[in-house]
C-alpha cells in the first residue's frame, strides 16, 4: 500500500518542499523525486520541528502518522528509537 497525493497542487508543493530541503537527503540526486514515504522518513528522522509542521501541512497528519505507523510496524526499521518514540506518541496525540 502506497500513499500518494494525488493533487497536483499538492505534488508540487512537496517537491518545493524538497528542493529548500536537500540536507535531509544529501545523498540523493534529484530529491523532489523522492516518493512520499521517503520524504515522510527523512524529514521526521533528520528534519527539524518547523520542517514536520510544514510537511504535514501539505500532505496532511492522516497521511503522515499512516505511513509512519506503516513504517514502524516492520520489523527492521530507518527510524531512530528516540524518533520512533516521540512520534508514536505524538501520532496518537494528534492523527
Amino acid at each position: 500500500m502506497e500513499i500518494n497525493i494525488k493533487d497536483v497542487g499538492k505534488k508540487n508543493e512537496l517537491k518545493k518542499f524538497m528542493r529548500a530541503r536537500k540536507h535531509l537527503v544529501w545523498y540523493v540526486k534529484n530529491p523532489e523525486n523522492l516518493d512520499l514515504e521517503s520524504i515522510v522518513e527523512h524529514t521526521l528522522n533528520y528534519g527539524d520541528w518547523d520542517d514536520v509542521q510544514t510537511l504535514i501541512k501539505i500532505a496532511g497528519i492522516k497521511n503522515v502518522a499512516e505511513i509512519f505507523k506503516k513504517q514502524t510496524s516492520r520489523f527492521r526499521t530507518n527510524y531512530r528509537p528516540q524518533v520512533s518514540h516521540y512520534f508514536n506518541l505524538y501520532f496518537k496525540a494528534h492523527a
